[in-house]
């Protein structure tokens, strides 16, 4: 129960964290930022492209590492039901031998 906990107090804090970080003001958008890329991939500077598509990355990677954390939590907490059903089953049964 504490290590579910603590993944939980784990994820909480680092959406927490994420959803701060993501609050400064945008300075460029999608036709500027392409515009940019362009100009600096044409002058042989690939460095802003290849960041670019570092977080385009990241942002496709994000949903499927939540969906993979909630799956986790679900299954270890299923785990210590079943478990918890199965030693109350072991302790009626021990009570009837007797």
């Amino acid at each position: 129960m504490k290590s579910t906990s603590f993944v939980i107090f784990f994820i909480i804090i680092f959406l927490t964290l994420w959803l701060l970080s993501a609050l400064g003001s945008a300075e460029a958008q999608c036709a500027m930022c392409r515009a940019t890329v362009e100009n600096n991939v044409s002058n042989g500077d690939i460095g802003i492209a290849a960041k670019l598509n570092t977080g385009i990355l990241y942002l496709f990677a994000m949903p499927y590492l939540a969906i993979i954390v909630i799956a986790i939590m679900w299954y270890k907490s299923s785990n210590e039901n079943l478990r918890k059903i199965q030693m109350a089953e072991l302790r009626r049964k021990r009570i009837q031998q007797i």
